[in-house]
């Protein structure tokens, strides 16, 4: 048992996440033989499905290793995801998040100038909530930041793509109802 070997594909592991990693991408990452780290995942997995102080196990799945949590985990799991998701956004949050799901890339600046409010510490949240990235650079003279919304935005909205966001109103429709309410 090779305590630096099993630490080395632990962290690995859990870099790659729920993508999983082939043991030959491992094993040559490693400069090791694809045997030998074979024969540590296949220790590694039965030593994590026998360890019951453990709530994570290795698997092999469509030939990637990675780890999962214990099915005594999925109850748990499931109250904590419902406590999540039942967030709600603030009004600023919301218009912040519109203005860049709809104009996106866009700087600070240019969402400040729409909603006319200083809003670098709404930004700053999204930012945390993984629900914008910064995208790149504006050629704008100070070569501000460029704001989109991430994947997470998306999951979060149950949203397939940017394109299922719906249309807005053009300014005229707006006008022309306004017209009719007033004089209609």
């Amino acid at each position: 048992m090779n305590h630096e070997l099993y630490s080395l594909i632990e962290g690995v592991l859990f870099v790659v996440g729920d993508d999983g990693v082939e043991t030959e991408r491992l094993a040559a990452a490693l400069e090791l033989p694809e045997p030998t780290v074979q024969e540590a995942l296949d220790e590694m997995v039965t030593q994590y499905a026998n360890d019951d102080r453990r709530g994570i196990e290795l698997v092999v799945f469509g030939g990637r290793y990675k780890f999962v949590s214990k099915a005594l985990i999925h109850p748990v799991a499931q109250k904590l995801f419902e406590q999540t998701s039942a967030k709600t956004f603030s009004q600023a949050a919301l218009e912040t998040l519109a203005i860049i799901a709809y104009k996106q890339p866009i700087t600070r600046v240019e969402i400040e100038e729409i909603r006319s409010v200083g809003c670098d510490m709404m930004i700053r949240k999204l930012l945390a909530r993984n629900l914008i990235k910064e995208v790149g650079r504006s050629d704008a003279p100070g070569k501000p930041f460029l704001y989109a919304v991430t994947e997470e935005f998306l999951d979060t909205f149950s949203l397939a793509s940017i394109q299922e966001l719906p249309e807005l109103p053009s300014f005229r429709e707006e006008q022309e109802a306004d017209s009719e309410q007033l004089f209609g």
